[in-house]
């Protein structure tokens, strides 16, 4: 018989400094880094220069809401989860330091505030397409697709795509080829990120239950598909280089090319049973990601399309 002794308890954090911490740590600050650095290239590119400063820092500002409110209310619909993943014990809701209730209205008003923020600053399309994205990673991804598929992370990895169209949006008030060329590199991104993490940590998700494609397949099945996907987030990211320029171009090719042998070492080692180094593709994606925004932002502020097309 369960008793109130018996129940979870709450240790709600008593020091500012120490509740602070545990709201950051809900809306997963590391990941909201990544997904800014996607956005302002895209707005750059939009404008085909440097956009209002004001407009630039109230996009990132009401993306950071609306990325913050994601992993928020991702950490309520995941606190099982969690408290049995070696990598995620220590986020606020396994610690008890926020309670489950104060973690959802805090990610719901950061939806909310992100919504009005976006709309007032930038234009409705931007907003709504902020909500649509929160709605996707919650409903779609968190509570459907990432416990009843191995394919989770693919067709929900969408919702990290969506801040190179949001920023796109706040600029212009559409959306047009470039942003989708754009939403593209990232989706084909995520599964070799993703899964080469999951390399690392497949035991903790068997321990979860979330059918991880490492957690279900061969490692040589793995790296396979990241290899598919890498040759396809490379050859996607050509796609955009007639809107760019040379800067661009360059640099897609040569950290493509980089990406490409880190992704079939992977592979050889795995098929021939080897110990391998997936962490080594992880931290390489990130980079990898990072370089070719760079060059974006710097040829779309600075640089002539390589056709001269207009975007």
């Amino acid at each position: 018989m369960t008793t109130v002794a018996d129940a979870p308890r709450t240790r709600h954090a008593r020091r500012p400094a120490e509740l602070l911490k545990a709201y950051l740590g809900l809306i997963k600050p590391r990941v909201i880094e990544l997904l800014l650095v996607t956005t302002i290239p895209a707005m750059l590119l939009a404008e085909r220069g440097i956009p209002s400063p004001w407009l630039v820092l109230n996009t990132l500002i009401g993306g950071t809401m609306a990325a913050g409110s994601a992993n928020a209310l991702n950490c309520v619909a995941d606190a099982d989860i969690d408290q049995v993943m070696k990598r995620t014990r220590a986020r606020p809701l396994v610690r008890h330091t926020v309670s489950n209730r104060h973690a959802l209205l805090f990610g719901l008003a950061l939806g909310a505030g992100s919504f009005l923020w976006l709309w007032l600053s930038a234009n409705l399309l931007a907003g709504v397409l902020a909500v649509a994205t929160i709605l996707f990673y919650v409903l779609v991804y968190t509570l459907v697709l990432k416990r009843r598929t191995v394919q989770n992370i693919v067709w929900g990895g969408a919702a990290g795509c969506m801040p190179v169209v949001i920023g796109w949006a706040a600029v212009t008030g559409r959306v047009d080829w470039p942003a989708l060329v754009m939403f593209g590199i990232v989706f084909f991104w995520t599964p070799p990120h993703t899964w080469a993490l999951a390399m690392k940590y497949k035991d903790d998700y068997a321990r979860a239950g979330v059918p991880m494609l490492p957690v279900l397949a061969e490692p040589a099945h793995v790296s396979r598909q990241i290899v598919l996907f890498s040759w396809l987030m490379v050859a996607w990211t050509l796609l955009l280089v007639p809107a760019a320029g040379w800067v661009y171009a360059g640099f897609a090719a040569l950290s493509g090319a980089w990406f490409l042998v880190l992704a079939h070492r992977l592979h050889r080692s795995t098929k021939r049973g080897v110990p391998t180094k997936p962490m080594r593709l992880f931290h390489m994606s990130n980079t990898y990601l990072m370089i070719v925004c760079v060059a974006l932002g710097v040829d779309a502020a600075f640089g002539l399309p390589v056709l001269g097309w207009p975007v």
